[in-house]
């Protein structure tokens, strides 16, 4: 539910003010009334003490955070008059005359349930900052009050102010201007400096092993500085075992607590013996690294060479994501606050091509990977690989090039046209018209001597095809998919601008099968002498 809505709105000078208060303002401060008595409940409860008063502190715990959750909302305000836009809350007051606001976007905010839109105030000087209310969510009143306040202010700021756009920009979660390179850039750079550390423990690891294996039993000679690094034996005796559940820990426990009270080992060590076996336990470096029984032997697991190095491995591959995200909007500074991103996904198959040789490399030459020529030629194939096949996503990721579409004049149809086979390209119209009705249109039919027409299939056939109007059709402008427009439709694809008797449609496709169906479209044509 929103937490905000627009109070009715006040005249002031030549314009009416526009007022936002919070959405059951009785309530919220309600809540926060009773946090002093959610703070009185702990305090009382710890001053008594006592177990019997855990639920009393509990309770007044979960009070006052709720009460002082509600501060923020309760205290929200936002004007906007003749002035400027006026912004306070518990935490601070802000004051935006006209003058020094570019424009008013519409901030497309992920929820868990539905998504929220924010007011976005964009200053010229670049600056941007949200406006605590009003706050717009999918519901029906909500979504049209939002709009119709909104629409309000932006007729505010036109007539005391100069926006940089004729309609408010939508920026959605795969907007240009939705979020910067930062949080995924410092990701990367934790993972990477994760991978670094993985990959120091190599080395100390296989000498771990090393030292293991070379370990030779202690003896009377041995000096006493050298103890750590020999085996020593002490004998005991099972008291008791405890097999854990699974992904819990079993345990030995020893008679007389001699040489030790328990000792935790595998579920299978555990239920390899039994109570009053007689057992051998082989000490290095002060652990219990072998408990030898007349049935059964339990070793200590020692990690493996490979696996901070293929750890190391899977932190890098890890670190890709977040720096393929942190690229791409870098990269996408130069487009539109609006203007939908490209996808990542193509650096996604890179991160998956790359583990293809990274983990098994990593796995079976951990400390030699460029020690000897095999795993060396193995490294470089790898590494060149990579790079083309980043180059490739380097390519498929780049904005493409918009053609702008001449606006033509009124047209009506051409009759006769002798054609060729159907050919069915996937294109949307993102508006309910005639010819897509309930926007049931996945695909555009070309060809056959016929109209260009809707369908809601691949083909082969015409079945349930609405043709295209043709003569009612107005070319206009092409551009790349922005914020507002059908989430559903591919970020590669492109959006021609229709003029469908005076009402602007929008349809969209790949840019080289839009630039096909425009060019179809205009073949369909020719142009009325009469000028109808």
């Amino acid at each position: 539910m929103p937490v905000g809505r627009w109070h009715d709105a006040r005249v002031s000078g030549e314009r009416e003010d526009v007022v936002c208060g919070p959405l059951q303002q009785r309530v919220l401060w309600g809540f926060v009334g009773l946090a002093p008595v959610g703070v009185a409940l702990v305090v009382v409860g710890v001053v008594i003490g006592g177990g019997s008063t855990a639920g009393l502190v509990i309770a007044g715990a979960v009070v006052g955070v709720v009460g002082i959750g509600c501060v923020h909302p309760a205290t929200a305000r936002v004007r906007a008059d003749a002035y400027g836009v006026h912004s306070s809350t518990v935490l601070r007051r802000r004051h935006v005359p006209w003058g020094d606001i570019a424009d008013l976007e519409v901030y497309v905010q992920r929820g868990r349930s539905q998504d929220m839109n924010r007011v976005r105030v964009v200053q010229n000087n670049g600056r941007r900052w949200r406006l605590p209310l009003p706050i717009g969510t999918q519901d029906m009143r909500y979504g049209v009050e939002f709009d119709t306040k909104l629409a309000a202010m932006r007729a505010l700021h036109r007539v005391y102010g100069t926006p940089r756009t004729e309609r408010a920009p939508v920026i959605s979660p795969r907007a240009a201007g939705h979020a910067g390179a930062g949080k995924p850039l410092a990701v990367c750079v934790l993972l990477l400096i994760a991978a670094g550390v993985s990959a120091s423990f190599t080395p100390v690891v296989n000498e771990t092993h090393q030292a293991w294996r070379a370990a030779l039993p202690c003896t009377s000679w041995t000096p006493a500085a050298d103890r750590d690094e020999c085996l020593s034996a002490e004998s005991a005796v099972i008291e008791r075992t405890t097999v854990g559940r699974p992904k819990q820990r079993s345990f030995l426990y020893f008679a007389d607590d001699r040489p030790l009270h328990r000792l935790s080992v595998s579920r299978d060590g555990a239920r390899g013996f039994r109570p009053g076996d007689a057992v051998e336990l082989t000490f290095w470096r002060h652990q219990v690294r072998v408990v030898t029984g007349a049935d059964y032997i339990w070793h200590d697991h020692f990690v493996g060479t490979q696996s901070p190095a293929v750890l190391a491995a899977l932190f890098v591959l890890g670190a890709g994501y977040p720096g393929a995200i942190a690229a791409n909007r870098r990269r996408g500074r130069r487009l539109a606050a609006d203007e939908v991103l490209p996808s990542v996904l193509p650096f996604v198959a890179v991160i998956g091509g790359t583990a293809l040789w990274l983990l098994p490399l990593c796995y079976f030459h951990p400390l030699d990977m460029f020690g000897s020529p095999a795993p060396a030629a193995w490294a470089v194939a790898g590494l060149l690989a990579t790079l083309v096949m980043a180059a490739a996503a380097w390519r498929a990721t780049a904005p493409g090039e918009v053609t702008k579409a001449t606006a033509g004049t009124r047209t009506r149809t051409r009759t006769g046209t002798a054609g060729s086979d159907d050919v069915f390209l996937p294109a949307r119209f993102l508006e309910a018209t005639d010819y897509n009705p309930h926007r049931f249109g996945t695909h555009i039919v070309l060809g056959g001597g016929r109209l260009p027409a809707v369908v809601p299939h691949a083909g082969p056939g015409r079945f349930a095809a609405k043709d295209i109007p043709v003569a009612r059709l107005t070319v206009g402008d092409v551009r790349r998919l922005r914020g507002g427009d059908d989430e559903t439709v591919p970020r590669a694809w492109h959006v021609a601008t229709l003029d469908d008797a005076g009402t602007p449609v929008h349809l969209a496709a790949a840019p080289a099968d839009l630039a096909r169906i425009l060019r179809e479209l205009s073949a369909a044509r020719q142009p009325d002498p009469q000028g109808s």
